[in-house]
């Protein structure tokens, strides 16, 4: 698995957006993982749909906190890779710890599933059985018989013509 992140503001009074893109490995697909959704600790600012926070108000406001944090998540076996775009709240200083925290924590994650599905072994089996011998007892007098029956037809048939 790869995870790619960028995080990009404008200059402002503009929200933070952190694009990701999870991409499964063909080894990981081959393993059939169903997808992971995972709570973060990335912090999900009140109307997050606004790209905007005016100083005062929401995050920028006094004794204002996080609401919620977004949940990662990456695709299944048979999905594809998409990015995704979360908006971060404004910050003074632009710093965002807990993104790169938060993938390591769904890195961790995705392995443990991964180690999960890799400890399923592959297997054959094929197999076949013939009639028993007790079952080739039962039936040999009558099949015998046919048979003897039969030869003696053929017998018959050859001398009269």
């Amino acid at each position: 698995m790869r995870i790619d992140w960028k995080i990009t503001k404008k200059r402002g009074n503009i929200r933070p957006l952190l694009t990701y893109t999870v991409t499964l490995e063909e080894h990981e697909k081959a393993l059939g993982l169903p997808p992971l959704r995972m709570r973060s600790s990335i912090p999900e600012p009140e109307d997050s749909w606004q790209e905007h926070c005016y100083p005062g108000q929401m995050e920028r406001a006094e004794g204002a906190g996080p609401s919620s944090c977004y949940e990662l998540e990456a695709p299944s076996h048979r999905g594809r890779s998409w990015p995704q775009t979360l908006r971060l709240p404004w910050r003074e200083d632009n710093a965002y710890p807990e993104v790169e925290a938060s993938f390591l924590a769904f890195r961790e994650a995705f392995e443990a599933m991964l180690a999960q599905a890799y400890a399923s072994a592959p297997m054959q089996e094929e197999g076949s059985l013939a009639s028993s011998a007790a079952s080739r007892m039962l039936v040999a007098p009558g099949v015998l018989a046919g048979r003897f029956l039969a030869a003696a037809r053929r017998s018959e048939e050859r001398f009269s013509q």
